[in-house]
């Protein structure tokens, strides 16, 4: 998916994700929907943090072994930073702690351009 404006709750119903393990199966439903990898996530406070989490296939060129990826973006959707994870360390990202306190959303998934 990609982060515009659309984002801006308000102007976009935002869906709240429930449970750590939704994350992975949110990613996933984006994809297979959509045909585009990733999904976007907003961290709902202050700041407004947006992140597009991929998850990433048992081996990947390069190295990288099975897992989420996750990316900050910027206001114009440029990746900001990088992050391949495995599981565990997923689990101890902020990602997680938001969703953990209820701030964690995402839009629903939007299968025409």
């Amino acid at each position: 998916m990609h982060t515009d404006a659309r984002l801006v709750p308000g102007r976009v119903r935002l869906l709240s994700v429930q449970a750590p393990e939704d994350i992975e199966y949110l990613v996933k439903e984006s994809e297979v929907l959509t045909g585009r990898s990733g999904r976007t996530f907003v961290i709902a406070g202050a700041d407004r943090l947006v992140y597009r989490v991929h998850w990433q296939p048992l081996t990947e060129p390069g190295g990288h072994v099975a897992g989420p990826v996750v990316e900050r973006l910027g206001h114009h959707g440029e990746v900001l930073s990088r992050q391949h994870l495995q599981l565990w360390e997923f689990l101890e990202h902020s990602l997680v702690e938001a969703q953990a306190a209820g701030q964690l959303f995402t839009p629903p998934v939007r299968t025409t351009p």
